[in-house]
């Protein structure tokens, strides 16, 4: 059974652009903090990260293929440098096309986990926003919800259905997805 982590990008890998707007070039991209050390330690454990998110910039016209190919490619190099290791799942759609693979549908997950044997519950989705949250709990996933994007935490107070877990950033993510890992393995179950 393979060991997964998904992330989001925008406001998990690098710093969410503000409400409404992109990351169009790569001069726009800039890491987080500690999410490099934090990628590369996660591979470092085997687990296999798979980073899935909506990119509707490029149906919308505001940045083209070409250039989110180009921002992806230097991502992932960067990511290399350092010895972790990404694959990346985008959905390109607007809202109003009504396909699979936004979020909070599960098509990506489906798409970056095809022909492997998942046990979704096993597995952690690290995002910004309760769209990943409500899309990690749809295909079963366990949620991390992180502070350093889109979302204030004290917000989760009133949600409905908040995540499993709340961390600051990526590398605090980390830290919970390793300790539960550490408390699995030697038969302890987390209680809720």
């Amino acid at each position: 059974m393979n060991k997964i982590v998904f992330l989001d990008r925008d406001g998990v890998i690098n710093r969410y652009p503000g409400d409404g707007k992109y990351v169009t070039q790569w001069e726009e991209f800039s890491f987080l903090p500690n999410v490099l050390k934090a990628i590369r330690r996660l591979t470092e454990e085997g687990y296999k990260i798979k980073v899935l998110s909506n990119q509707s910039g490029v149906n919308k016209g505001i940045y083209s293929p070409e250039a989110l190919k180009d921002i992806t490619r230097r991502m992932i190099r960067e990511i290399e440098k350092e010895r972790g290791r990404v694959e990346v799942y985008y959905c390109p759609h607007r809202e109003d096309e009504g396909c699979a693979c936004r979020k909070p549908k599960i098509g990506l997950f489906l798409k970056a986990t095809e022909g492997e044997e998942v046990d979704f519950k096993q597995t952690y989705f690290v995002g910004d926003s309760p769209v990943d949250v409500e899309a990690g709990r749809r295909i079963g996933c366990r949620t991390i919800l992180v502070g350093s994007g889109r979302t204030d935490l004290l917000e989760v107070k009133s949600w409905d259905n908040p995540p499993d877990y709340l961390a600051g950033d990526l590398w605090e993510a980390t830290q919970i997805i390793l300790a539960q890992n550490t408390l699995q393995r030697n038969g302890i179950k987390k209680r809720r």
